[in-house]
């Protein structure tokens, strides 16, 4: 459990801080500070130094006799740099707001406990009622929802219980009164596009996460707006699905430069499917940006540790969980947002995997 923030305690250095001044995650920390096992002792031990160096106060859980409110924050994994960028985000704006957060990981069902739905994503990021039971048990005032979906089961207990929710860039289009925050994604896809374009590419390929979902979606009708904006012809068999399985991407790609006039860039929707796409490029003998110009979504670590770092565009994850805490703190007490849907602004990064086309990229072996 992440404890953020209680009323009449000065305010010190955030979770946050004590992870980056240790070198671990934010959800590491957090084991630390609560006790947890499971930590390597070499981990540990450097962050308790943190902690005690930089003066970290363990906030009690009750102040003057009242238990701060509690808010539950549950993500598909605590693995992951995306999670960890909407951890960072909601932990320092419940520190401000002088709440308690309860962090933890979806329980889920595998796939082959649950009917299959190939039109749903594969990642199986619904939590289990057995988790959803508790957040009663242990007064949660509030939940933040960083997962692919929830179950219109699920959706009907919050509502039966009267536990105020926000979904964090939701992939699946949430239920009308379902209150979300996302990231401009239309306008995402049409910025990474227009960098391309104004580059002077023509044949410019997308690949995209699954089908019917929220962001993919956005992220090509930004794409086909672009082109069509600069007069440029859309070919459908430039649009191209990766889903979630590893390599996937990678795949893809390899089908555009087996085309008969392949793509001189790619707009990569997540950053995460262009390391595998850089690998396929790789496996032709071809260069980023030489050969092929790449560009991402997200920003996310992993673009700048890429060779070369990697053009994106970038998702503000931080800033949408704590703007999704700062609704649910309003919900909390009694007001309903004028939107149910709020979206924060991208902006593209460029780094090093873009240029101008260069010779047609082969490969057709």
């Amino acid at each position: 459990m992440v404890r953020a923030g209680s009323a009449g305690v000065t305010a010190g250095p955030t979770l946050a801080v004590v992870a980056r001044e240790a070198g671990v995650s934010v959800p590491t920390a957090s084991k630390v500070v609560n006790g947890r096992e499971d930590v390597a002792p070499e981990t540990r031990r450097r962050v308790t130094e943190a902690l005690d160096r930089l003066g970290y106060i363990r906030r009690p859980r009750f102040d003057g006799g009242r238990a701060p409110r509690l808010v539950d924050l549950v993500v598909h994994s605590l693995e992951t740099s995306g999670s960890g960028a909407v951890l960072h985000g909601a932990e320092e704006a419940a520190d401000d707001a002088g709440l308690e957060l309860v962090v933890s990981a979806a329980l889920t069902r595998s796939r082959a406990e649950r009917p299959e739905r190939p039109e749903r994503p594969e990642r199986p990021e619904r939590p289990e009622r057995g988790w959803l039971d508790k957040l009663v048990l242990r007064g949660s005032s509030g939940v933040l929802f960083h997962l692919a979906e929830l179950s219109d089961p699920q959706y009907a207990w919050l509502r039966q219980h009267r536990i105020p929710f926000v979904m964090i860039d939701p992939v699946l289009e949430p239920p009308p009164d379902a209150v979300s925050v996302g990231a401009a994604d239309w306008r995402g896809g049409v910025t990474a596009t227009e960098h391309l374009l104004a580059l002077g590419h023509e044949r410019i390929a997308v690949v995209a996460g699954h089908r019917h979902t929220l962001c993919a979606d956005a992220r090509i009708a930004g794409y086909r707006s672009a082109l069509a904006a600069a007069g440029v012809r859309h070919r459908p068999e430039y649009v191209r699905h990766a889903g979630s399985g590893e390599g996937t991407a990678g795949r893809r790609v390899r089908e555009l430069l087996d085309l008969p006039e392949p793509p001189t860039a790619v707009f990569v929707c997540a950053d995460r499917m262009a390391l595998d796409v850089y690998d396929a490029l790789a496996e032709r003998g071809l260069r980023v940006p030489d050969d092929m110009s790449v560009v991402g979504y997200d920003d996310l670590p992993e673009a700048r540790w890429l060779t070369p770092a990697l053009t994106t565009v970038r998702q503000p994850l931080s800033e949408m969980a704590a703007t999704a805490l700062r609704l649910l703190l309003r919900m909390m007490d009694g007001h309903r947002p004028e939107s149910t849907r709020t979206e924060l602004s991208t902006r593209l990064v460029e780094r090093s995997s873009t240029a101008p086309p260069g010779p047609r990229p082969g490969g057709h072996g």
